[in-house]
């Protein structure tokens, strides 16, 4: 089979400590990406929100306006101070998520920047799948009440290593997402994400190893650092899972920087021993990635 990962990649998983100042915040992800650097990262991940608390109430007082692409300092401080964070470590980045403002639109998103190592922007997801739950006693949160999901599938070609898929956060319980992106020849899915204390001990570690049982792959997932504190309680515990879906390396709770190894050939270990990708049957089911699949906003 053709190699996924064309050579072995590090891979580092910010759970970052976050704050109700952008600029902090943005500082403390600088220090943290370049600390990942030093450690022979090659392609860095934020958590979701990175920049800015998380919550509904607080997505408008630190939405930035992103289009017309590149936007101006002034408009997105977040974007230029990721792009300067990947030049400056000649990195590979996945900048979480932020919320995002489209002014000729009047909506908001739930929206990741990822940028190659000259700093220049590679591709942009927003979120498809709006955090909408109501769990009776435990969670009531609705991401609809002031965010518009994003409408395509985020598939990135790193040219050194290969391809990944990026996804937000409640995007990762829909394995349609994770399907198609490793049906178009992904070696690694990513998820910045913020599970809560209720959905979090049920469904994280699972979803992380579902979707790389499901498809024979990396799973990342990229959880802000847990604070008491704060009107939200992340989950924590940001891990990779390998494409046999064992947990390669979990966070706590605190802040931290989770690292992995990938290579192709534990891809090729997994697919040889058990060979789902010939063993499909599509004259029985429908294969979802041959489908009206939208790449494009």
């Amino acid at each position: 089979m053709a190699a996924l990962l064309k050579k072995p990649l590090k891979l580092a998983l910010i759970q970052l400590a976050t704050g109700p100042d952008k600029a902090a915040n943005l500082a403390r992800a600088r220090t943290k990406v370049h600390e990942a650097a030093r450690a022979g990262a090659s392609l860095i991940v934020l958590p979701e929100c990175f920049n800015s608390p998380y919550g509904t109430q607080h997505f408008p007082h630190y939405a930035e306006t992103l289009l017309p692409s590149p936007p101006s300092p002034n408009q997105s401080p977040s974007y230029h101070a990721l792009s300067a964070m990947a030049k400056d470590t000649s990195t590979y980045l996945v900048g979480g998520s932020i919320p995002e403002w489209v002014p000729e639109r009047k909506t908001y998103h739930n929206t990741s920047l990822t940028f190659s190592p000259a700093g220049e922007l590679l591709t942009t997801h927003r979120k498809v799948h709006l955090f909408d739950i109501d769990i009776p006693g435990k969670m009531r949160f609705q991401e609809s009440e002031v965010l518009t999901p994003g409408n395509k599938v985020t598939v990135l070609d790193l040219p050194p290593y290969g391809k990944i898929g990026i996804a937000i956060c409640y995007d990762v319980r829909f394995p349609e997402l994770a399907t198609i992106a490793a049906r178009q020849g992904c070696f690694l899915l990513v998820y910045p994400g913020a599970f809560n204390l209720a959905t979090g001990p049920l469904h994280w570690k699972l979803q992380a190893r579902a979707r790389a049982m499901d498809n024979q792959v990396y799973v990342g997932l990229c959880s802000p650092a847990r604070d008491m504190e704060a009107s939200y309680h992340a989950w924590g515990h940001s891990m990779v899972v390998d494409p046999n879906a064992e947990v390669m390396v979990e966070a706590e709770d605190n802040e931290d920087i989770v690292y992995a190894e990938c290579s192709n050939e534990k891809v090729e270990e997994v697919r040889t021993g058990i060979p789902l990708y010939q063993q499909r049957r599509f004259d029985v089911y429908p294969d979802v990635a041959r489908g009206n699949v939208r790449y494009a906003e």
